[in-house]
């Protein structure tokens, strides 16, 4: 229970009882050399591959919001309809890969902002997180002889 107990705090920290599918909802999350960006959707899919008890979307759904809820999590919204997360709770900014339905990040010191509109009266920039898309560019370039 030893190698949990990093595991069990932050579920304890997020208001959550450290049950084994929370547990193994933390190894899937946590236990990475790599930042993870994921829907509740994939997440879903691969506690279903890797996990021998089922666990059921309202356990991922009530985990993976309260671990958001204690900065554990960053939450990003693509198209409106579609909600990630994010394992770097950091500012950082993204690439949106349309074809795949991936998030990238975006090195830092490659994006620079020279200007900004000007902000309304009585408010202040909170922060700036630029999320590009992309797609495969499949057009037919002429060759030209």
């Amino acid at each position: 229970m030893q190698q949990f107990k990093f595991h069990i705090e932050r579920l304890r920290v997020s208001g959550l009882r450290p049950t084994k599918q929370r547990l193994a909802v933390c190894k899937i999350l946590f236990d990475r050399k790599e930042t993870f960006h994921f829907t509740i959707e994939k997440l879903k899919k691969i506690t279903d591959k890797h996990c021998n008890k089922k666990i059921s979307l309202a356990t991922l759904y009530n985990t993976v919001h309260a671990f958001k809820k204690s900065g554990y999590l960053k939450e990003i919204s693509i198209k409106g309809n579609q909600t990630f997360f994010d394992t770097n709770i950091r500012k950082h900014h993204h690439f949106y890969d349309e074809d795949l339905s991936e998030l990238i990040d975006i090195k830092e010191e490659t994006l620079s902002v020279k200007s900004l509109p000007n902000i309304p009266k009585g408010k202040k920039i909170k922060e700036i997180e630029i999320t590009v898309r992309i797609a495969n560019n499949n057009q037919k370039q002429k060759i030209i002889k």
